[in-house]
């Protein structure tokens, strides 16, 4: 794969690295791997397209830049003969023509895509340092850094990194005792404890399952016409159930994708199969199933080559791929693979589709039995209208009846009517043809069967038909290049901010070369190496002492590496939708922190729903203590996704999605301060702490609120802003009661009768200062 960026000399041109992106973007349109579009038989995506059969009959002259016809071409002041053409609204800038003068002078070096190659294992880079504690990733980025005559940048405090590792493993704030544990010891050793208790939470399935469920654009809704509840919530707790039992990456694969093909498949392993039915889908009545049998294919080929190769391959549903070399016929063989997916073309929930009742447990059946019991116990039970001597016994019983009868029917409902999943069921495969511009009405393409990308899989010769394990197996098999890669490149950014490939929904062609190749490599190979350990994978990424830097840069290195690149420091960022909420709740002590479960439904504007038809809907938020569940089971209505993920920036799934986009709007800060979820959040922070500690002096409790949402202390001037804030709030709901009533009245939580509204009004206005911060929703 070359050399790391930075490594290179000023003078050396890598192809990969320096010359593929500009003929990406400048050339391939015209002179790439899409056969139909191609313009005088010329591509330039291949090295006998550059440099011809011997070196010398090419457009590329290695060390003669006056015989190189490309070249010539991109300088020509001739309108025929210019390129890129004058009318094609693409232009070659100076620099990037001077890189190609220097490139062809240097000798035109060439490779084949970094990304399509198989990895191979580097040397660890020796690197200059008296600590003996650097992990093999830290002198990759060492080594880089070195070479820039740059080192690491300072360890982060201890409480930054606390609060780090437990956002970036869990999602969720850290524990006051894990906190104080870590303060008292912040040794080598104390540090890895900490880490590994994070890994073993049951929260940290549920933040690798965030970043998951955008991969794979899991939804609680069908997505089209009426965007329609489906059963699919069994799904997401496989998910975060394989994330936290350490499921070996392998096999999640496996399960997901052709799981009710394994031998003797598990309801676990049925569920997973879920997956394949999280595409879009219709309801409407004249919907023609045939065109949304095509939608569905399409969409499992975008997903499945999004989530687990990071290439683009839905490029090629209408056209060969236009700068990847991937067929149409690399599309319409991808999707057979799917062809054997029981459905019909549009949706009907129980009917046409196939679903999974869950067992119920145990238990559950015996309270049943033991609540027939006691019904057929009761003495003169008040239907049978008998005298009673006294009219209050009477009233009793019908009382304790009514009760059992709301227990029984609750019972009943979970033993007879358990939740429900979509799943997989294999069928005789349906007949998969290429379809030209992805016309499903067009029946002149050519039969395809079930096959792999030709340029990753050239020779594929079988006489059985491959099935969805086998597109699994290919997978996660050595023969194939990308899924580690992809897999590491991800969890690279969960960690560190961005990618070591910037570009996380693809690696082809229009994708980034990575600031470090050989590290990429090595994790790749790593995780492969040893059986998939998604686990041990993270393990090794937070222990470094490149993780544990200061995000605090120098003006001189913001100046040298503005976007971190080099990784001398730590980077800082925004925490996703669900994790700013999580946050809120965890800090006012109402987070409940059930794992798995049906989807919830928090506090939503009244009429957000009032477009949303067939029929008409109004969203009834839960009032019991779902309300206060994680945002990662907030009910995920694709087309009306609810306002505060959408503020933030979370994804409506409807296509796979590798990177969410960090915006900074006035909607969001709008959300923080007015949601329900966030001011209700805010009053029990401040009643919470006036029952605990309601003795204190002002400036204590101010120091207090603010340790508990933050971990560290205030500073003199915090101190002194929230007292002034205090002050001035405390007159004025002193003067207007009314105010402060209605404050209190947001959310379903009483405040405490025995409490001054005044006080309390007061002490919310100070929260909800400090739950506005931009530190309490950043991730440092």
């Amino acid at each position: 794969m070359g050399q790391s960026a930075g490594v290179l000399a000023d003078d050396d041109i890598d192809f990969n690295r320096d010359i593929r992106l500009i003929l990406s973007a400048k050339c391939f349109q015209c002179h790439g791997p899409d056969a139909r579009s191609r313009e005088a038989d010329l591509r330039l995506d291949t090295q006998e397209g550059l440099f011809g059969a011997d070196d010398s009959s090419g457009v590329v002259i290695p060390h003669a830049i006056n015989e190189s016809e490309l070249f010539r071409r991109l300088t020509s002041e001739d309108e025929v003969e210019q390129m890129p053409p004058a009318d094609s609204d693409i232009e070659m800038t100076d620099a990037e023509i001077a890189t190609l003068k220097k490139w062809i002078e240097s000798g035109a070096n060439w490779a084949g895509h970094w990304a399509y190659i198989p990895p191979e294992m580097p040397e660890i880079p020796a690197v200059e340092s008296n600590n003996e504690d650097l992990t093999d990733i830290d002198h990759f980025i060492l080594q880089t850094l070195q070479a820039n005559e740059l080192g690491l940048s300072p360890v982060a405090d201890p409480i930054t990194l606390v609060r780090r590792l437990s956002f970036d493993l869990t999602g969720l704030p850290p524990d006051p005792a894990q906190v104080a544990a870590f303060l008292t010891h912040p040794s080598e050793q104390e540090y890895e404890q900490l880490v590994d208790r994070l890994l073993a939470s049951p929260h940290f399935g549920e933040r690798l399952a965030m970043y998951w469920l955008d991969l794979v654009r899991y939804g609680d809704t069908i997505g089209y016409h009426s965007d329609a509840p489906q059963h699919i919530s069994p799904y997401r707790d496989y998910v975060i159930d394989s994330f936290n039992s350490n499921k070996p990456f392998d096999q999640f694969t496996r399960e997901q994708l052709a799981g009710d093909l394994l031998e003797s498949p598990t309801e676990e392993q049925i569920i997973a199969t879920g997956y394949n039915r999280l595409n879009k889908k219709t309801e409407e009545g004249g919907a023609q199933p045939e065109e949304y049998l095509t939608k569905h294919a399409a969409d499992r080929v975008r997903t499945t080559s999004g989530a687990w190769l990071g290439v683009t391959l839905g490029c090629a549903e209408c056209h060969d791929h236009k700068y990847d070399p991937f067929s149409a016929k690399d599309f319409y063989s991808m999707a057979a693979f799917f062809s054997d997916i029981q459905e019909v073309g549009y949706y009907r929930s129980g009917k046409h589709d196939p679903y999974i009742e869950l067992g119920v447990d145990d238990k559950l059946i015996k309270l049943q039995f033991r609540l027939e019991d006691q019904l057929s116990e009761l003495r003169n039970p008040a239907k049978e209208d008998r005298s009673l001597t006294s009219e209050e016994r009477a009233s009793k019983i019908k009382e304790v009846e009514e009760q059992l009868k709301v227990h029984k029917q609750k019972l009943e409902t979970a033993v007879n009517n358990g939740r429900k999943s979509m799943i997989t069921v294999a069928v005789e495969p349906r007949e998969m043809r290429v379809l030209p511009r992805g016309n499903w009405l067009d029946k002149t393409g050519e039969v395809v069967q079930a096959a792999l990308p030709e340029s990753l899989v050239p020779a594929q010769q079988s006489s059985d038909r491959l099935t969805r394990l086998d597109l699994a197996n290919w997978l996660v098999s050595e023969e194939n290049p990308l899924t580690a890669r992809v897999f590491m490149n991800r969890m690279w950014k969960l960690f560190y901010g961005h990618g070591l490939s910037r570009r996380l929904d693809d690696v082809g062609s229009q994708g980034e070369w990575p600031t470090h190749p050989e590290l990429l490599d090595y994790l790749a190979i790593d995780f492969h190496s040893n059986g998939w350990d998604i686990k041990r994978a993270i393990k090794n990424l937070v222990m470094t002492k490149t993780y544990r830097q200061t995000s605090i840069a120098s003006p001189e290195l913001l100046k040298r590496d503005p976007e971190n690149r080099l990784l001398a420091r730590q980077s800082r960022w925004r925490l996703d939708a669900e994790m700013i909420r999580d946050n809120a709740l965890a800090t006012s002590g109402l987070l409940v922190r059930t794992v798995g479960g049906e989807s919830v439904k928090p506090y939503q504007p009244a009429g957000y729903w009032q477009h949303l038809n067939f029929p008409t809907r109004t969203w009834e938020h839960d009032k019991n203590e779902n309300q206060y569940r994680r945002g990662l089971y907030v009910f995920w209505q694709r087309t009306f996704l609810h306002p505060s993920l959408l503020a933030f920036d979370a994804p409506s799934r409807e296509e796979c999605t590798a990177e969410r986009p960090i915006s900074n709007t006035p909607k969001a800060a709008l959300i923080l301060l007015n949601d329900p979820s966030f001011v209700e959040a805010a009053r029990c922070f401040a009643v919470h702490s006036l029952e605990e500690n309601n003795n204190l002096f002002i400036t204590d409790r101010i120091e207090s609120l603010w340790t508990s949402a933050l971990t560290r202390p205030a500073s003199s001037t915090e101190q002194q802003f929230l007292l002034e804030l205090f002050e001035t709030e405390h007159q004025y709901y002193q003067q207007h009661p009314e105010a402060a009533a209605e404050l209190l009245s947001v959310g379903m939580q009483p405040t405490p009768e025995q409490l001054d509204p005044v006080e309390v009004a007061s002490w919310t206005s100070v929260t909800r200062a400090i739950m506005n911060l931009h530190e309490f929703i950043t991730r440092n």
